[in-house]
């Protein structure tokens, strides 16, 4: 019965549709109503700017780190926490406030690990920006970092971590199909550095 409870808070917790309400609170914008028209990070940073869009980067993380510590909160459960995680991972990506329509896990992702290993988070940050600094495309950084996660996970040998690194992976490049398909069309936008 915990474990039900907590899968559906994590995926409640998830589900808070963070690009949604910083647009609307503080723009009085609807963002899946423009840019790529995503509920997540990226088309944040696109159509809000710098400060709108790290403030739902940080929000989505911690939606993930906030799951991973349910059980501890709550019921003080010998529960692999990564398995947690996940539920939020869906809500994040299918919202139920949000039509079940929301962003591509990535962030989210990211808050999943940094509750359970802050070592790999970090890991996984430099990662996503050394790619992001040469490639420029978003897209591509969220996926090479996921592969980068499954190695280290491997190196770490813990192997919680590379079977839930591994779905996560997997997932990321289920969300950003069309993103390929742009990557190898050469149509993906990239990022401008200032």
């Amino acid at each position: 019965m915990e474990f039900f409870i907590l899968a559906l808070l994590a995926y409640l917790l998830g589900s808070i549709p963070s690009a949604l309400l910083v647009g609307k609170i503080g723009f009085k914008l609807d963002i899946r109503e423009h840019g790529s028209g995503n509920m997540g990070a990226t088309n944040t940073f696109r159509v809000l700017g710098i400060k709108a869009g790290s403030i739902v980067t940080l929000a989505d993380i911690l939606k993930g780190t906030a799951a991973t510590l349910l059980p501890f909160i709550l019921f003080d459960l010998e529960l692999n926490r990564l398995i947690i995680g996940l539920f939020a991972v869906l809500g994040h990506t299918y919202p139920v406030f949000a039509k079940f329509k929301g962003g591509k896990a990535v962030a989210t992702s990211g808050g999943i690990v940094l509750g359970v290993n802050p070592l790999l988070f970090v890991i996984m940050v430099l990662s996503f920006l050394i790619t992001l600094y040469f490639s420029k495309y978003v897209s591509l950084s969220s996926m090479i970092t996921g592969i980068v996660a499954i190695i280290a996970s491997i190196i770490f040998k813990d192997i919680p971590l590379i079977i839930i690194t591994s779905v996560l992976t997997i997932f990321v490049f289920l969300r950003h199909k069309d993103n390929i398909k742009r990557i190898k069309d050469r149509t993906e936008p990239k990022i401008t550095w200032m």
